[in-house]
């Protein structure tokens, strides 16, 4: 779709339509226009996924994540634009509000749960309250079948574990996830 009202009303034919997503056309992503189109969408079309341009920038994440803020029960796709404007504005990682992005992955799950928004969650958590924290959310996971050859979760639960001094069991997941990864570099690491 195009910006402004125009937009807008395409977008309301698209839905109708049975469309389930939106791409603006656009090559400024965080353009006063195209804010302003998405609020617009937002208020008509509160969980339609939308998509701008081009938005690599930090300001740009941190733009289209304030304008599809509308509101008290944002959608998953808020949700994360959210988590990724928080990691965008943080200048180094010791600078990242883990707190705010442990929080806003508790409302992912709530929106769209799953076993990968949980371990992301597990991530935030042991960032924000310690390692220990953070385990015990993998503890839980690491039964999940569906997650069994997913090589994030061993490589969490062995950072987890080496920060907290468990040396041998660390080695021992690391190895796993290892094991699991099909990313030579990743494998290296």
């Amino acid at each position: 779709i195009g910006v402004g009202e125009a937009g807008v009303a395409r977008a309301s034919v698209l839905v109708a339509a049975g469309a389930d997503a939106v791409a603006i056309d656009t090559a400024h992503g965080h353009s006063r226009n195209v804010i302003e189109t998405i609020r617009a969408l937002r208020k008509q079309h509160r969980d339609l996924p939308v998509f701008a341009g081009n938005v690599v920038t930090p300001e740009g994440v941190v733009a289209l994540a304030e304008a599809g803020d509308a509101g008290d029960a944002p959608g998953p796709y808020a949700l994360q634009a959210a988590i990724a404007a928080c990691h965008a504005r943080a200048q180094a990682a010791t600078d990242t509000d883990w707190r705010r992005i442990a929080a806003l992955y508790g409302e992912l799950m709530q929106a769209q749960p799953s076993p990968v928004v949980e371990l992301n969650r597990a991530v935030a958590v042991g960032m924000a309250f310690g390692p220990a924290a953070g385990l015990e959310i993998v503890a839980t996971l690491l039964p999940e079948k569906s997650l069994q050859g997913y090589p994030w979760l061993p490589s969490v639960h062995a950072d987890l574990l080496a920060r907290l001094g468990r040396t041998a069991e660390a080695r021992r997941a690391f190895q796993r996830a290892a094991e699991l990864t099909h990313n030579a570099r990743d494998r290296t690491l």
